[in-house]
């Protein structure tokens, strides 16, 4: 673990705000305009290309109007220029001499599929190790326990999912645009619903959070606006994906992603952990997490982060405190005791 130099820090806020930029100078033509629509009560941005333009007139979806970051980008939208070569003297610094972590090229590609898709867009969020290895640029930290993997894990509300009113184009030609071998992997317990998909090593994966009966663990729910993906639906997952934050993968010149607020992600790291006790060292990679992201938030005064979300999972009932006991417990048998430190720093 190493505290970057603040003006590392600083590269790379001002490379997500470049990255973020690119995004609307990618996604949304200039001779289109921004609509608010209120759906169900709330407003959101809205674009509606030209008539002139590939697809001819057709509404997509951009985002909350409280949001301010895409506000401000509707607002500025006609000063907006990407800067690619730029970006790319970013991202080379922020790797080379900050050394934070840079995915492997054909992983790079695939979430770069997704970004320019407009997986993201459309609210859905990285999870899993793909997401703790992007923390760093967040947090102005060098993390522990990084390490490459082909698994991409994206997450997204099914209420979202059918609420936005967009699609991205058929998700199995997003993937075979960056790696042709991709291929559909048949869920086993429902032919109608694909929630995985996978070329060699790589694996990409749709979860949803599992909000209903039990009833419904094991069987995929429709994701209509990521292009016919399902979800695999999943408990604690709208704890780890409610509110996420914005960060920049860097590859190229940078891909902006959403991912879980990184006290959450400790939180839910330390309920999945107890749950999956496989033997397979998954559970105790979970717990490693939890333990470094809980020591940088108590480094750079964010405590009180970790604070909140651990108060705020133990109050959701005797399963949720069950596994977070059973993975504190386990913590202090292992000397991992980072979590419960930060915990009373943050009280």
């Amino acid at each position: 673990m190493r505290k970057l130099d603040l003006a590392y820090v600083t590269l790379a806020a001002e490379l997500l705000q470049r990255s973020l930029d690119a995004q609307f100078d990618a996604d949304f033509d200039e001779a289109g305009s921004f609509q608010k629509k209120t759906v169900r009560g709330r407003e959101y941005w809205y674009y509606k290309a030209s008539a002139r333009s590939a697809g001819g007139a057709r509404e997509k979806y951009v985002g909350p109007v409280t949001d301010p970051e895409i506000t401000h980008r509707v607002e500025q939208f006609a000063a907006i220029k990407d800067d690619y070569s730029a970006r790319r003297r970013l991202v080379s610094t922020l790797t080379r001499e900050a050394h934070l972590y840079s995915p492997a090229p054909a992983v790079g590609n695939i979430l770069e599929a997704l970004w320019k898709a407009g997986v993201f867009r459309l609210r859905a969020c990285l999870v899993g190790t793909v997401a703790y290895q992007n923390y760093g640029s967040v947090l102005g930290y060098r993390l522990s326990e990084v390490m490459n993997t082909g698994d991409i894990d994206v997450a997204q509300f099914h209420s979202v999912s059918t609420s936005v009113q967009d699609s991205i184009e058929p998700i199995l030609d997003v993937l075979r645009a960056a790696d042709p071998n991709f291929r559909e992997v048949p869920h086993l317990n429902d032919k109608k619903g694909v929630t995985k998909f996978s070329s060699g090593d790589l694996r990409v994966e749709f979860l949803t959070p599992n909000i209903g009966s039990d009833d419904r663990m094991g069987h995929p729910t429709p994701l209509p606006a990521l292009g016919g993906a399902a979800g695999e639906p999943l408990r604690f997952m709208e704890f780890l994906i409610h509110q996420p934050i914005r960060a920049v993968v860097l590859h190229k010149g940078g891909i902006p992603v959403l991912l879980p607020q990184p006290a959450r992600y400790a939180v839910h790291k330390l309920i999945v952990s107890a749950r999956r006790q496989t033997g397979e060292g998954k559970d105790l990679k979970d717990l490693r997490q939890a333990h470094w992201l809980a020591l940088v938030l108590r480094e750079t005064g964010r405590a009180f982060e970790l604070s909140e979300a651990f108060t705020e999972a133990m109050g959701r009932g005797p399963k949720w405190r069950d596994a977070i006991t059973q993975s504190l417990r386990r913590m202090s048998d292992l000397n991992m005791g980072e979590v419960q430190r930060t915990l009373a720093a943050g009280e």
